[in-house]
This record gives structure tokens, sequence and C-alpha cells, in this order.
């Protein structure tokens, strides 16, 4: 598989060049291309947008009047197919990135026309990680103008109002004050959770999702108050809003879908062999059953206890199954998880455990030897 990184390719550095050259003739498209070749190679992606912003810096106009029109006539036509790629007719996709990035780093002198490019850029891919920067300058101005994007005919606008203002976005530089205080951004989620666009609905879902780990309750009150005569899209966007507070088992969250303690036996984990070698899977049967007087539904995870360097376990949740189960009655479960090289995780050899989330309540132990993972 082709590095991540190469998505910002020579290619795409060529027609930034060729592009901006034919709107402003003094630029040095050759000069501009040789100067960010030279290091291109040995860099990683981010590193790699940001190369390619801070040449264009030193090659383009300061002044955002003279600056930003040359920028924006650069941008492919199409603005709503999905698989546009940069071309000789305009930058789109992944291209787009050093662009928003400039702006981003250089343009807070220019703050309404810098976010108004950048609006428009998001239309060919994202603007995400760049109106941060103006959101940390001065939020109340900033989202005086982003939120005021609710309405916009596109959902790519739509969507960088909530993926934009996101807290915590990975990749993103942290937005302290919405961390300390999110409720700037309820009443515009709020806007957004009947969009027309799973898009945008998502995304909506995720800065629940962000806001959940230093607000859980707001979250889970906000649950219950949008569960109310929810559509079926709704629900599911509340329900992956959650997702982090039901994996930690808040009661709120749990309450706010119908879940309750689970009435149930201690369950009983089979595992389908004691010891497992790296790159292999897992296999697992469980057995629950119920032990209350009523229908209940359960919400089943799995949670892997990994060994550590240090001897230590670390739990990981992962999602699993839900069902309903009668009085009195048994179901059995069966599953297979890999454990395979990722690049988010160091494994150890040793001992490792198998256990069950089931509606935030954790139960069983299986124990299981790794081998070879070092």
């Amino acid at each position: 598989m082709e590095p991540f990184k190469n998505l910002i390719s020579p290619e795409i550095v060529r027609l930034i060049g060729v592009l901006i050259a034919k709107q402003l003739p003094e630029f040095n498209a050759a000069r501009f291309q040789s100067k960010v070749l030279a290091e291109l190679d040995q860099l990683e992606m981010k590193e790699r947008v940001a190369l390619i912003a801070d040449t264009l810096h030193a090659a383009l106009p300061k002044a955002g009047h003279e600056r930003l029109p040359v920028l924006l006539t650069t941008l492919h036509p199409d603005t709503e197919s999905k698989d546009v790629q940069s071309s000789e007719d305009g930058l789109s996709s992944w291209g787009i990135w050093p662009l928003t990035h400039l702006i981003g780093t250089y343009g807070l002198d220019d703050f309404e026309a810098s976010l108004a490019a950048l609006k428009e850029m998001t239309k060919r891919h994202t603007s995400e990680f760049d109106v941060r920067p103006f959101i940390v300058a001065d939020q109340a101005r900033a989202l005086g103008i982003i939120c005021a994007w609710a309405d916009d005919p596109s959902h790519h606008v739509r969507r960088l109002v909530s993926e934009g203002t996101r807290p915590r976005l990975p990749w993103g530089v942290q937005l302290k004050e919405l961390v300390a205080d999110p409720t700037p951004m309820i009443p515009t989620l709020k806007k957004l959770r009947d969009d027309p666009s799973e898009y945008v609905r998502r995304s909506v879902a995720n800065h629940l999702n962000d806001i959940a780990k230093d607000h859980p309750n707001l979250v889970a009150d906000l649950s219950v108050d949008w569960l109310k005569d929810a559509s079926k899209e709704r629900e599911k966007l509340v329900r992956h809003a959650c997702r982090t507070l039901i994996k930690q088992g808040h009661e709120g969250a749990l309450s706010a879908f119908g879940l309750h303690p689970p009435e149930i036996e201690e369950p009983k984990i089979t595992l389908a062999a004691d010891a497992l070698n790296f790159g292999g899977e897992i296999e697992f049967d469980v057995s629950v059953t119920s032990v209350g007087q009523g229908a209940q539904t359960l919400v089943i995870d799995y949670v892997i206890h990994f060994l550590k360097a240090n001897g230590t376990l670390a739990p990981k949740v992962f999602k699993w199954t839900k069902l309903d189960l009668k009085a009195g009655e048994s179901k059995q479960l069966s599953r297979r998880h890999g454990i395979k090289p990722i690049t988010t995780r160091k494994y150890y050899d040793g001992q490792q455990v198998l256990s069950l989330r089931i509606n935030g309540k954790d139960f069983g132990e299986a124990p299981f030897e790794l081998k070879g993972a070092t």
C-alpha cells in the first residue's frame, strides 16, 4: 500500500505552480517546484502540506486582497462530484490542503475574507483544520461567521460548520475554549441534527462525542432530549454520539436508550484456545442467561486487556452486538478478533485477558497467551 503522505505528491506541487502562474505571471513556477521538491520526499504528510504553504507564502503577495483571489482561481470548477482529483482544470481533493493551510497559518489579518475563501475551498475537500486558528484567535467573531453557514446549500459547507468546530478534532489544534465550555455550539448542532445529508449528521455525532469526553452529563442529558420523537436517522446520530459513553457504562447515556443494569447470570466465556500466535485470531463463545422477570435489552461489547511494556494491562473496548432477552432466556454468541499489526498499538508477548461489558457493566475474565509479538 502506498504511503498516505504520497497524496501530497510531486504532481500536486507541479499543478499548484502551473495554476498559480496562469493567474500571476510573475510567479516562478519552476523555482517554486524546485524548492519544494528538494525537501518533499523526506517529509511526512502534514510536513509536506506546511512546506508547500510556507513556500507559497514567501512567493505570493502578502496582502489578502491580492493573494486570496489568486488562490481561489486555482480551484477546480466541480464542487459536486466526489471523485474529482486535481488536474490542469483546477485543484481538488488533497491538492486543496496546502492552500487551506496557507490561509489558516497566514490569513488571520484578513479575517472575514480568509474564512470566506476557506468556505469556498471546503467544497472541493475540507477546510476543517484551517478554520480552527480563526476560532482560537477570536472565538466569538469566528463562530458568528461559521455558524451562519449552517443554512448553506452545500453539504460540504454545512459539515464544515460542525467538523471545523469540534473541540478535539483529530489532527487539528485543540479548541481549548470549546473544550472548557462547548455550549456556544449546541444551538447550531441542534439545527444540523436533522440535516438531509448523513455526511453532516455523522459530523454532528462526532462533535458530540468530542464533547462527551469532557462533559459526559451534558451529552447524556442532550441525548434524552434529542431522542424524543426522534427519526431513525436522528436516533442513529445520537447513538453514535454516545458511543464512548456507552462503552464507559455511563448510566445517563445508557438510560437514554432504555438500557438498564443487566439482570443476568455471570456470563460464561469459552476460548477456542488458550494461546494465540501474533497475527492470528482469538475465537470465543459467550453464553448469556437472563434472571430478570421481564424482557431486557443488552448491549454487549468485549474488552481485551492488552499487556503493556511495564507488565500492567490496558483495556480496549470493542463494539459487538445488541440483543433482546426474554425472562429466563439464554443465548449463545460467537466472535473472532484478529490480533494483527497496527500503527496505534504495540503488542507484547504474555498473558492478555478477555472480558465482557454488558450495559456498561464488566463481566468475566478469560486469560490467553499471546506469542510472537515481541
